[in-house]
């Protein structure tokens, strides 16, 4: 076993209610979460009172962040920047608050059908301001590389890499979203391995973009995990399963009934389970 990573996830694809969220991983035997939603609502949108309650309520339970999972960057490059980057700032208090030094974050949606490289210039602007804040306050910044961002193909994840990785500025590698861009893994791993600070535990086809079971997918998630590994990675995994409209389960487990749908934890459940097997032979 790979002694040397901790397994977290997002929960609220486990249930929107706390409660729930707890008692799953708690039953998986995680002790880590990374939060994204929470009682039905964003954890940015809570005041910082409200954040000490939901802390409260995780540590009575043994349970940490690892990341704030923000949607820090998932606006419009032609949006207007000074809202949000408020939104930014309150973000960084909330990890604070949560005791965890990450905040997962992208590089601005492109128009539909543009040429990336004329809105590089303000891309980079906008993170020169947020990394800095980030200096400014402890805090690590992770670059997730989503679709339809700039920073979607490894290519320009690089570029952003090259402009900014410091101790507050890395990279998050997800395995499903360089599929769903049609970016080969392998490569995109040669390229970011360096930068890499966090990953997230999601595969999908290349035929179709479908996500599925971990392992199961186009995202070369075995060898590179076993790379990663090689190469000293200390660190998360975190599980993003996406898998409540798989309805490959009954071809999966020999007794599963027939469903169309998983509900959140057996989605969850089904994505632990896969890594774990990943995990175990490598």
């Amino acid at each position: 076993m790979w002694k040397e990573i901790t397994l977290s996830g997002f929960a609220d694809e486990i249930d929107e209610k706390l409660s729930e969220q707890i008692r799953v991983l708690r039953k998986l035997g995680m002790s880590y979460l990374e939060m994204r939603g929470v009682n039905g609502k964003g954890l940015v949108e809570y005041s910082i009172e409200e954040v000490k309650e939901i802390k409260k309520q995780l540590d009575a339970e043994g349970i940490k962040l690892s990341s704030v999972g923000s949607p820090i960057g998932k606006i419009k490059i032609t949006d207007t920047f000074e809202p949000h980057m408020e939104l930014y700032k309150h973000t960084v208090e909330i990890a604070h608050k949560m005791e965890t030094d990450y905040i997962r974050m992208f590089s601005f949606f492109m128009p539909e059908n543009a040429d990336c490289s004329q809105y590089k210039e303000e891309v980079m602007e906008r993170l020169g301001k947020m990394v800095d804040y980030a200096k400014a306050n402890d805090i690590i910044l992770l670059h997730e590389n989503e679709k339809d961002i700039y920073g979607d193909v490894a290519s320009r994840c690089l570029e952003i890499q090259k402009a900014f990785y410091c101790d507050h500025f890395k990279a998050v590698f997800d395995f499903a979203n360089f599929v769903q861009c049609k970016q080969n893994t392998l490569k995109a791993y040669e390229m970011m391995k360096p930068y890499v600070a966090y990953i997230h535990i999601k595969d999908a086809l290349w035929s179709d973009a479908s996500v599925v079971p971990p392992g199961t997918g186009d995202g070369n998630m075995e060898e590179i995990l076993g790379k990663f590994k090689a190469g000293g990675y200390q660190g998360f995994l975190s599980l993003e399963p996406h898998l409540s409209d798989f309805g490959g389960f009954s071809a999966l487990e020999q007794n599963a009934s027939q469903k169309e749908k998983l509900d959140g934890e057996e989605a969850f459940t089904l994505a632990h389970d896969s890594l774990l097997k990943i995990l175990d032979r490598l």
